[in-house]
C-alpha cells in the first residue's frame, strides 16, 4: 500500500513538474513577443529634432488659435478704426473705408493660413504615431489576454486532471476499504 501511494505520489508530481514546463514555456513565448511589441511601441519618433521652420508653424499656430491672439487682434483693429475715425479725423492714414487695414489682414491671413496648415501636416503626423503605438499597446494587450487564457485553461486541465486521479485513488482505497469489510464480516 506504501508503495502504491508512493508511486502516485510521484506520478502527480511529475505531472506537476510538466505542467510547470508548460507554463514556462507559455510564458518565455509571451516574453518574445511582448519585447518586439515594446520596442516598436517605445520607439518615438524623434519629435525634438525640428528644424527652425516647424518650430515658427508651431508657434504661430498655437498663438494664433488662441484667446490671447483674438483679443489682442481686436484690440489692435478697435484702436486702428479709432486712431482713423476719431482721433486723426483730419489726418487719418487710413480713412473710412480702412483700405490699408483690409491690405494688412490680408497680407497676415495669407502668411497665416499655410503656417499653421504646416504645423496641422506635422500633427497629424504625431496623430499617426500616437495611432500606430495605440494599435501596437493593444496587440500586446490582446496577446496577453490570449497567454492568460491559455494558462487558466491549461491550469483548470491540470487540476482536472489531478482531481480525477485523487478521485481513482480514493475509489480504489474505498472498494479496498469494502474489501476488507466483507472479509471482517464473513470472519465474523
Amino acid at each position: 500500500m506504501n508503495k502504491a501511494s508512493a508511486s502516485n505520489l510521484h506520478k502527480l508530481m511529475d505531472t506537476e513538474s510538466q505542467q510547470m514546463a508548460r507554463l514556462h514555456r507559455i510564458i518565455e513565448q509571451t516574453v518574445e513577443e511582448e519585447s518586439l511589441i515594446s520596442q516598436k511601441v517605445y520607439e518615438e519618433n524623434e519629435l525634438q529634432k525640428l528644424t527652425f521652420g516647424e518650430r515658427v508653424a508651431d508657434r504661430v499656430a498655437e498663438f494664433g488659435g488662441s484667446w490671447t491672439f483674438i483679443i489682442l487682434f481686436g484690440i489692435i483693429l478697435f484702436v486702428w478704426i479709432l486712431l482713423n475715425t476719431i482721433i486723426l479725423a483730419n489726418r487719418a492714414y487710413d480713412p473710412y473705408p480702412f483700405i490699408l487695414l483690409n491690405l494688412i489682414l490680408s497680407c497676415i491671413a495669407a502668411l497665416q493660413a499655410p503656417i499653421i496648415m504646416m504645423s496641422q501636416n506635422r500633427q497629424e503626423v504625431k496623430d499617426r504615431a500616437r495611432a500606430e503605438n495605440d494599435y501596437l499597446v493593444n496587440l500586446k494587450a490582446e496577446i496577453e489576454v490570449r497567454h492568460l487564457h491559455e494558462k487558466i485553461d491549461l491550469l483548470m486541465q491540470e487540476q482536472n486532471m489531478q482531481l480525477f486521479e485523487i478521485q481513482r485513488q480514493q475509489l480504489e482505497k474505498l472498494e479496498h476499504l469494502e474489501a476488507e469489510l466483507r472479509k471482517l464480516k464473513k470472519e465474523q
